[in-house]
């Protein structure tokens, strides 16, 4: 009874460093076809994928280069730097997505869009999306033209009504040049809790920033 006990362990033993090394090796081939993609677009020289790489990309994924879900990839990679993507983020978001072709990363996008948009991962790449757009170091806020476009990429599609009022005041209004990460977020969170276009659940005492206090006073008398 022990041997074939023995000879039972034995043979599961073996199964299952088939099954690893059959694994590895799989493993090991969908990351050189993740890597021979990435190929396809870095820039020799540097080894990444830079401006006019993202943009023979989209091409080929038949998508505008300001498309959100070219953003969302960059979120998924994690990609620090705006307008570069380096082979490991390039790997990161692959692997999750199990692309290692063109044609399964085109059919990945929409699952991708599906991913961002549940409101637990949401936050995470608004804000994601304001620090993508922060090109030099140290800084730390972001010139209105941009932040109009960026919202119309981020939030146009969710809070069409609130992201045309903001745009539209943005641009009239004076008193700011830039916009920081907490009028960012606040924002998100204006979107998210107050009623809209009324706004009848605003408290201007509970803490939000200043800019959002004055956009509420602007349509308030742009209504009345």
């Amino acid at each position: 009874m022990r041997r074939s006990s023995t000879k039972k362990k034995s043979a599961e033993s073996v199964a299952t460093d088939l099954f690893r090394s059959a694994s590895s090796k799989a493993s090991t081939k969908e990351m050189d076809r993740i890597d021979q993609l990435f190929n396809q677009y870095a820039n020799r020289s540097s080894n990444l994928i830079d401006p006019e790489g993202i943009e023979k990309l989209c091409s080929n994924l038949d998508v505008s280069h300001t498309d959100i879900r070219i953003l969302m990839l960059a979120w998924k990679m994690k990609a620090e730097k705006q307008g570069y993507f380096t082979n490991e983020e390039w790997r990161r978001a692959l692997k999750a997505l199990r692309a290692d072709t063109l044609n399964k990363l085109k059919k990945a996008l929409p699952e991708l869009e599906k991913e961002v948009r549940r409101p637990t991962n949401f936050a995470d790449f608004y804000a994601y999306a304001f620090n993508y757009c922060l090109t030099e170091e140290k800084q730390k806020s972001i010139d209105i033209e941009t932040i109009c476009q960026l919202l119309e990429i981020v939030m146009g599609s969710t809070f069409r009504a609130q992201v045309d009022y903001f745009v539209e005041y943005l641009k009239i209004q004076n008193d700011y040049k830039v916009i920081n990460m907490d009028q960012w977020m606040g924002l998100y969170r204006f979107c998210n809790e107050i009623s809209f276009p009324d706004m009848g659940n605003y408290n201007p005492e509970l803490a939000w920033p200043l800019i959002l206090d004055n956009f509420v006073e602007w349509i308030a008398e742009k209504r009345a």
